[in-house]
């Protein structure tokens, strides 16, 4: 560790940190998914010509598109800039990110020998992440960097469809009509999403979110069947780092309960659930993450502030409360609006 470099522990009384282990803070502590991205000016200057995978391995530039947030909107934390496809493209998967289209697989994996294109992976395969996060944590200083990954199940969902499905029908067939290879195929990606959390919390990371962001295609029994031990392999496997570990979905309503039994120590709720249901959902132990809508940013200020207070006053009462949005920053978001918000929640929860 270099002299300049701030030890992991300085992040250890943030804001951030304090609210994941439901210990009083000094404000709510705000940061949003997809704060660094195509919202910002700066961030689509600085990606301008350079294809989505190749701007997750240059670790300079996943640097500066992860610190433009924190410096721009005084966000309590910083999330890592990667790609849930990420750890796949390392081991081999032949896949591409097509912009308006999203991650596209050129082989999606249908058989059990397909399973074969799924080695381990080692921290050698993503050294790009290893070094950005020595670079970003020399820079954040007090302020936690959250490493991410994508959920086995929705790593799956990509991989069986061959890209983004509405229905997953393709993943489902196989959940339903060859559980055997569906678990074995969850299993394998279980231990990779792993590695790959493992590599970032070595490196610096301060927390941890897995983001299985089409669970909510789910039904509960369905999750809990098919989806949630590996879910919670994941999780098992970085529990001795100690580091707080978020769990969300979107349409996960139904879900809570059992994401938060999956062994998250923070579990993430969109805006269809108030958070005053929620917390009756997930039951005792737990911090929630959220939920304004994403989209009354677009509505001015008044309306922003109105709706920022209906869920500041639902969340009164929780053990633990990080305010996010109930989903990703959507790229038109004006960046004004998000500065704007994470002042007026510091201001209106400061103790």
């Amino acid at each position: 560790m270099s002299a300049n470099q701030t030890p992991p522990s300085a992040t250890y009384e943030s804001a951030f940190l304090k609210a994941c282990r439901r210990e009083p803070v000094p404000h709510t502590p705000v940061w949003f998914m997809r704060q660094a991205g195509r919202s910002l000016p700066e961030y689509r200057k600085v990606r301008e010509g350079v294809p989505m995978l190749e701007s997750c391995m240059r670790p300079e530039l996943v640097t500066e598109i992860t610190l433009q947030p924190v410096r721009r909107h005084n966000v309590d934390a910083a999330i890592y800039f990667s790609d849930i496809v990420v750890p796949l493209k390392a081991i081999g998967i032949d896949l591409d990110i097509k912009p308006g289209v999203g991650p596209v697989v050129e082989k999606p994996i249908r058989t059990r020998a397909d399973l074969a294109q799924l080695r381990d992976l080692t921290p050698e395969d993503v050294s790009y992440v290893t070094e950005a996060i020595g670079l970003l944590t020399a820079e954040l200083g007090a302020t936690p960097l959250i490493g991410f990954a994508g959920a086995p199940f929705t790593l799956a969902s990509y991989l069986v469809e061959g890209g983004p499905s509405r229905t997953y029908e393709n993943a489902k067939a196989m959940m339903y009509g060859d559980p055997e290879l569906w678990a074995d195929l969850l299993d394998r990606l279980a231990d990779i999403t792993a590695a790959f959390l493992k590599v970032q919390i070595e490196a610096g990371a301060s927390a941890v979110q897995l983001f299985d962001s089409w669970a909510g295609a789910l039904a509960p029994v369905d999750y809990r069947r098919s989806v949630m031990a590996a879910s919670a392999k994941v999780f098992k496997a970085v529990e001795s780092y100690g580091v707080p570990r978020i769990h969300f979905g979107v349409g996960t309503g139904e879900l809570l309960g059992l994401m938060g039994e999956a062994g998250a120590d923070v579990v993430g709720v969109d805006w269809r659930v108030p958070l005053d249901e929620a917390v009756r959902r997930v039951g005792p132990g737990k911090a929630l993450q959220g939920n304004l809508d994403p989209t009354v940013l677009f509505a001015g200020t008044e309306a922003v502030e109105a709706k920022t207070r209906e869920v500041l006053e639902t969340a009164k009462d929780l053990e633990g409360h990080v305010f996010n949005l109930g989903h990703g920053v959507m790229p038109s978001t004006d960046p004004d609006a998000l500065t704007r918000l994470v002042e007026y929640v510091h201001t209106q929860t400061a103790r």
